[in-house]
């Protein structure tokens, strides 16, 4: 299936999505800050990126999606976030937001699968 990498500061998320990505015979691989998580994407070159919003600080996911976009790295971004509910704010892809879809915290299992296959099926498609 797809190498997936999965880039979030909080060892649950991580641990959930991945067995749940792991069950449908994803690979996967993980990084819990930025910087950790700029090295796999670009030394691996996953299938997908899962990115959270917050990490060590409030915009490190928008910072880093748009670090992979200006260098080229055109990975789909799926972006987790508990942002929106908390300061009522809701993201658009744009220039300033750089993924492909969002997905509110906490996510069922099978919205993350339905998402991820979503993301993986566009990539296919435009090949």
């Amino acid at each position: 299936m797809a190498l997936i990498a999965i880039i979030d500061d909080d060892p649950d998320i991580i641990d959930a999505s991945s067995i749940v990505l792991k069950s449908k015979g994803h690979s996967i691989i993980t990084a819990s800050n930025p910087n950790d998580g700029y090295k796999i994407v670009t030394e691996n070159n996953p299938d997908l990126i899962i990115l959270d919003v917050m990490m060590d600080e409030p915009d490190d996911g928008f910072y880093l999606a748009q670090k992979f976009r200006r260098e080229k790295i055109t990975t789909p971004i799926l972006m987790y976030t508990s942002i929106s509910k908390a300061v009522g704010m809701d993201f658009n892809k744009s220039e300033m937001v750089p993924v492909d879809d969002f997905v509110e915290k906490p996510i069922s299992p099978e919205q993350l699968i339905n998402k991820v296959d979503a993301l993986l099926n566009k990539v296919k498609e435009s090949i």
